[in-house]
């Protein structure tokens, strides 16, 4: 065995690879007692310690699937009163792949599984999410097209994507980017706010029939019909992810 330290953490179910990183650059990684750094391999019978404790191997794989209501935020970080973690109150260590804004809900994935976090996080991928948002004031036909057609925002310029009027201020929007907060942005930049953004949809996994506050394991259906999407993704490599 001989495998990049944060990938070896990511892959004890501990955390994603991004935060293992976060981890390492804190100094709170050690590798047979010595402090470890960002790009250090772990070997057979290397000790991996996380402010001083042993790194332990996951048991078994867990994905669940949340509807995040309004007022959660996706993080891991405990010190905040209104953290993922804290809130699903989970029996073991896991961690939300990819992010919702605190002011929107719907559908988040959390897991153990640190290589189906990087796999569905690479951008270039271009896994399916599927969102419904109101906005301020009634959207039109150049509104929409607009949409389509990719918004020019601050550092970037949003791919084409799909956008459908549901309602005189309603519109459903697919994405395979994940920019940050990037819905909301590309409404901003064309003179719209954003007053509700729910994601419906990631991929395979519908929200359909989970309550707003609840959550549920992946059926095992859901797990083959991903792992087939995710065969030939990347996962080597950071993105931007699942984020809005």
């Amino acid at each position: 065995m001989d495998t990049s330290l944060n990938k070896y953490i990511s892959d004890s179910g501990f955390c994603s690879r991004r935060e293992a990183d976060k981890y390492i650059e804190e100094c709170r990684v050690t590798i047979n007692g010595k402090d470890a750094h960002k790009g250090n391999r772990v070997k057979e019978g290397d000790v991996v310690q996380i402010d001083g404790e042993p790194l332990k191997k996951k048991k078994s794989v867990v994905y669940i699937m949340l509807n995040k209501p309004k007022g959660v935020t996706c993080t891991t970080d405990t010190k905040d009163k209104t953290n993922i973690i804290d809130f699903i109150n989970y029996k073991s260590r896991i961690f939300p792949i990819g992010r919702l804004d605190k002011l929107s809900e719907g559908l988040i994935f959390l897991t153990n599984d640190g290589d189906i976090v990087n796999k569905i996080l690479r951008a270039g991928n271009g896994h399916e999410k599927e969102y419904i948002v109101t906005v301020d004031k009634p959207i039109d036909a150049t509104f929409v097209q607009n949409m389509r057609n990719g918004v020019k925002i601050p550092g970037a310029i949003t791919n084409k994507c799909f956008v459908k009027q549901e309602g005189s201020e309603k519109f459903r929007i697919i994405l395979t980017q994940g920019l940050n907060r990037q819905i909301r942005r590309m409404c901003e930049a064309l003179g719209y706010r954003v007053t509700s953004l729910k994601r419906i949809r990631i991929m395979n996994i519908s929200i359909s029939g989970l309550a707003p506050g609840k959550w549920r394991y992946f059926t095992q259906p859901e797990i083959s019909a991903i792992n087939v999407m995710l065969q030939h993704s990347s996962k080597t490599a950071d993105a931007e992810g699942m984020g809005e």
